[in-house]
């Protein structure tokens, strides 16, 4: 048997000082401390510290600003391009550019109350099992790449938490509260051929995380 790793990042803090959904809008980069993460994550997959250098042949990001800044500083430690793959994208949101939540936010205004009458598709925004598919293709399309060593997918929170939930054949909605993908953590999917077999969770920039800006689905 080969084995594989593909291991999905979410990218890190962004700029947001609006605190909007920014979804797929463009112009959305990370912040210094965003910057930072990446940093801490190149450094920890090049093995500067204990854990031996990983085995990264491949690094494919999201099109999306955020996602490549982020991978930019872990493609330069491996001497590795990055690659695109439209399949990492955020997902579509029909709360893109608003705030979201009550109070001043989108949710106080009676018009978008219709978008949330089903959280288990759901209904104000792509739905979770096109995304974990799209992402899965994705994952796929990097096995290729990469067989027998590591590929590093930069994505976003809520596809790479849909991703993890089908492979781990749990159902798909859930709390948002309640996902385990923290800003530049990674979820990794091991593979013996073309079989998943293992799955594990790390967060090499935890120390940074506290106070860091998140906005829900980034």
């Amino acid at each position: 048997m080969v084995a594989t790793t593909i291991h999905l990042l979410r990218h890190g803090e962004v700029h947001n000082p609006e605190g909007v959904l920014y979804g797929r809008l463009p112009g959305y980069h990370v912040s210094e401390r965003g910057m930072a993460m990446a940093e801490m994550v190149a450094a920890h997959l090049a093995g500067d510290g204990p854990v031996p250098r990983y085995d990264i042949t491949a690094v494919i990001a999201s099109p999306l600003q955020r996602a490549q800044e982020t991978a930019a500083p872990i493609a330069a430690r491996f001497g590795l391009p990055i690659g695109t793959d439209a399949n990492l994208i955020e997902a579509d949101n029909k709360f893109q550019g608003l705030t979201f939540g009550v109070g001043d936010g989108s949710l106080r205004h009676m018009r978008h109350w219709p978008l949330l009458v089903n959280p288990f598709r759901p209904s104000w925004g792509e739905p979770y099992r096109e995304q974990a598919d799209r992402v899965l293709a994705a994952v796929d399309a990097a096995r290729e790449v990469a067989r027998g060593h590591e590929a590093l997918l930069v994505s976003h929170q809520l596809p790479i938490w849909v991703t993890r939930l089908a492979a781990e054949k749990r159902h798909l909605w859930h709390d948002p509260r309640r996902r385990q993908c923290s800003l530049a953590s990674i979820t990794s999917l091991h593979f013996d051929d073309d079989t998943l077999v293992g799955l594990g969770y790390i967060e090499p920039a935890a120390v940074l995380l506290d106070g860091a800006a998140t906005v829900a689905g980034a």
